[in-house]
This record gives structure tokens, C-alpha cells and sequence, in this order.
């Protein structure tokens, strides 16, 4: 019986395959790769394995990588050890929702578009703003789309950012404001309690400013404590006011669309996502109720409404402004939709938690980071935090009076299986000695007591 496409089929069947294509060897089959360039020689391989032997080779070498579950990990700065419920993980890896997160006949897939319109709809009432996107692929993107948004709407071209903010967003912001014409400013923040000068503030802000954007808690977990007066300098300009947010905060925390916020942004990594090594992320993005934003605004929108007639609830893509679906000098962006995975398992925890969910994660982490804070500043040498502010899980730890630099120390508690925080030194010189370190929900009492403890060891207290 003749069989076709069996991989370790017969000699006499190869022979027959070859015949039909017209060669007499399948080195023929790369008779137009010039010889000069062919290969003369057989490569230095090691013998074939089985598919058996290969899998334990591998799992030899996979065994050498310690991931942040071999140690306590207070490394933050954009991604966070946080807690995923198992039920995050059972509704997102259900095949329903795996095979058809990029439905390209949308409308076909009721159920991944119905997570998603429930995605926007809580991140809304987490921001009180009025619409959001289906997600952006990080925090980052979601600034330099919000960046470019703001220049469209304004038709200006400066954009204002914090001195403190995470350099690798800054560097993503310049990629996608560079191009398109924009300059981005950075504002002065205070030394001692990191705030925004508001002088400089309004130096800097003119005819020509599109947007002001702040952080709130910013990149080095403090507060800024007059959102409203920077809102309201921004729109005496005339220029859109934009917000980055960690969601996590927003239980104890007013939401940017209280104090005038006209997009807000942030991390949705929190929500439900692992660290899975730096990614993948969710990039959040959302802003009010104004036609001019909502019709510039990046990715998708999902909407809801009837069957023609009438009997049932239907969803639908209403706005999705990106180069594959309109006229591509008219998108507003490229961004794709390998983010929605992410942003379902974000509408699963936003769900679980409730409002009552995400207050009670508030104040853990708020409590836990005012622990840490007090702890460790009882460590002679440490200066803790390093601006005199409230924070909110993320916090600066200056070793400048202390034995050992921020390396020393990191290498110390690595052999003590505890990662340490972030060195600022070659990102902000002004701070020296400094670190930045992180508390979620996932450390204990123990871990940072512990944390103290060895700290204090590796300075010779």
C-alpha cells in the first residue's frame, strides 16, 4: 500500500519521491546555493540522540538557571513578585480562549470578545476614566503611544516626563517620539522628597506642549502629594495631563480621574501575570470620555450590543485604529493583539479581587512597605528611604554612609538566597549608593526580617 508523507518511509519510496521532483539526489535539492559558500566538510556534532536522551540533556542544563522562586526576591522596578490566584491560570489556559485570543473574524469569537469588553470595563472603574483599550504590549509602549496620541490631538510637539522615571520607558518613549517629531523634556524633581518643582514646571510649559506626563507611585515607589495643581497646570497650557499608575495602588489610592487625568497608563503585569523573565507585560491605556482622544487612541475597543434582532447581547470591535484594518496613513499605531492573553488574565483577577479585594491588597502592601522602611532604617549607615515621601511597595535604600556599596551588598545577599534591589547609581549619579527594592503581598514578616538581618550581617552589625 502506497503511503504518503511518512517521515522514515521506505528507501524505494524516497527514490520515488525524489523521481517526481525531478532529482537524483536531495543534496540536488540545494543545487542554487553557490559552491563557494556551501560548506565542505561534515560538522562537529555530537552523535544523534534519542528524543528520550535529548529531553534529560536538556533538563541537565535547564537545572543550572535558579529562577526568583529559589530565593526571596525584593527586585522590583517594573515587574513584581505578586501572588496569581490558580484560577487565573485554569480560565486563561482553557483552549476556548488559548486558540482564539486573535480572532481576525472577531465577531465569531463571542467569549474572548465579551473578557476582553469585561477587561476594559474594570480597568475603567479601577481608573475612573471613561474608555480603555483592549492593552498595549508594556508600560512603556503604552507612554510612547500615549506620547504621540497627545502630539495628534494637540498638533504640538514637546512632551514633559519626571527626572525619576524607569530609563527603560524613557528609552522606549524617545523610540517612538523621535520619529514623529516630538522632543521630550524632562521636569526637575525635588532632591529630598522627590515632588514635582512646580516652578520649573511651569518654565517648561508653553504653546508648544502637547502633554505632561507623572508618575504616581513613580518609578521609585514615592507619592506625588499635588497631582491636581501639576492637572491644572498642564490644562492652563492647554496641554493633555497623562498619568502612569502601578494598579496595585489604586485600593487606597485616588484614581487619576479624580485629580483631572485625560490618559492614563501603567502596568498591568500585577494583574494576574507571572514575571515569566521580564515578560510578557500588559500595557494599560485608557482616557475620558472626549471624541478627539477616543478616536486617536491606539489598538482596539471592544463595545457591546444586540443580535439584528434584538433578542440577545452581542460584542463587537467598535474602533480599531491600527494599520491592518483602515488606510495605514490613518492608524494610529501598529500595536498588535498578542497582549490579550494577558489582559484576559487581568479581567479573571480584577474580577476575583472585586473593590474589596483590591483595597485589602492595598493596605497589605502599604503596610508591608512601611515595615520594611522602618526596619531597615534602624541599620546604622542606611539612609531609608532616600526621599522623605510616602511610598507604596517600591522604595530607595542608601548605603553611602554604610561599609559597602550597593554591589557588595547584593553579592551578599545572593549567597544568602535573597536577590536585592535594583543599583540606581549609573541611572541617577545624584543618589549615589542607592538601591531599589520592593514589597508585595508575597513577603512575609519573616522574609523581611530576615532581609534586615542580613543586611546587617554583610555591613558588620
Amino acid at each position: 500500500m502506497f503511503r504518503r508523507y511518512m517521515p522514515n518511509d521506505t528507501v524505494e519510496i524516497k527514490e520515488k519521491m525524489m523521481k517526481d521532483v525531478g532529482i537524483e539526489d536531495i543534496e540536488d535539492l540545494f543545487s542554487d546555493i553557490d559552491e563557494r559558500i556551501r560548506l565542505k566538510k561534515k560538522l562537529n556534532l555530537p552523535k544523534p540522540l534519542s528524543e528520550l536522551e535529548v529531553k534529560r540533556e536538556v533538563e541537565k542544563i535547564l537545572e543550572k538557571n535558579r529562577s526568583f522562586k529559589d530565593f526571596v526576591c525584593f527586585l522590583g522596578a517594573g515587574v513584581w513578585p505578586h501572588y496569581v490566584p490558580s484560577v487565573v491560570d485554569e480560565i486563561a489556559l482553557r483552549s476556548e480562549f488559548l486558540t482564539s485570543y486573535t480572532p481576525y473574524q472577531p465577531e465569531i469569537s463571542q467569549g474572548m470578545l465579551q473578557a476582553l469588553f469585561e477587561y476594559q470595563s474594570m480597568i475603567c472603574e479601577l481608573l475612573n476614566m471613561d474608555v480603555a483599550n483592549c492593552s498595549m504590549y508594556d508600560w512603556a509602549s503604552s507612554l510612547g503611544e500615549a506620547a504621540r496620541m497627545a502630539a495628534r490631538v494637540t498638533k504640538r510637539d514637546i512632551f514633559l516626563v519626571p527626572h525619576y522615571i524607569s530609563p527603560s520607558r524613557l528609552m522606549v518613549l524617545r523610540s517612538y517620539a523621535e520619529p514623529a517629531g516630538i522632543r521630550v523634556l524632562r521636569i526637575k524633581q525635588s532632591i529630598e522628597n522627590g515632588q514635582i518643582d512646580l516652578e520649573d514646571l511651569k518654565s517648561k510649559v508653553s504653546k508648544d506642549t502637547a502633554g505632561v506626563y507623572i508618575e504616581n507611585p513613580s518609578y521609585m515607589g514615592f507619592l506625588i502629594e499635588n497631582p491636581d495643581e501639576i492637572a491644572e497646570i498642564a490644562h492652563d497650557s492647554e496641554a493633555l495631563f497623562i498619568v502612569g499608575v502601578d494598579p496595585t495602588s489604586l485600593g487606597i489610592l485616588e484614581p487619576p480621574g479624580n485629580y483631572g487625568a485625560d490618559i492614563v497608563i501603567g502596568e498591568g503585569q500585577p494583574l494576574g501575570n507571572y514575571m515569566n523573565g521580564g515578560g510578557s507585560l500588559l500595557g494599560i491605556f485608557a482616557c475620558r470620555d472626549d471624541d478627539a482622544l477616543i478616536r486617536q487612541m491606539p489598538g482596539r475597543i471592544i463595545g457591546m450590543t444586540t443580535t439584528v434582532d434584538g433578542k440577545d447581547r452581542a460584542f463587537c470591535m467598535v474602533l480599531q485604529t491600527r494599520e491592518q484594518h483602515i488606510r495605514r496613513h490613518r492608524a494610529t499605531s501598529n500595536i498588535c493583539t498578542n497582549e490579550a492573553l494577558c489582559a484576559l488574565r487581568a479581567a479573571v483577577y480584577m474580577a476575583l479581587l472585586g473593590p474589596r479585594g483590591f483595597r485589602e491588597l492595598g493596605e497589605i502592601i502599604l503596610s508591608k512597605t512601611i515595615y520594611a522602611i522602618k526596619k531597615l532604617s534602624k541599620i546604622s549607615g542606611l539612609k531609608v528611604p532616600f526621599f522623605k515621601a510616602p511610598h507604596f511597595k517600591e522604595f530607595t535604600v542608601n548605603f553611602d554612609g554604610a561599609s559597602a556599596t550597593v554591589k557588595e551588598v547584593n553579592e551578599g545577599l545572593m549567597e544568602r538566597g535573597i536577590i536585592g534591589g535594583k543599583p540606581l547609581k549609573d541611572e541617577f549619579k545624584e543618589l549615589g549608593e542607592t538601591a531599589l527594592y520592593c514589597v508585595t503581598e508575597m513577603h512575609t514578616k519573616q522574609d523581611i526580617d530576615n532581609l534586615y538581618s542580613q543586611i546587617a550581617q554583610i555591613l558588620g552589625e
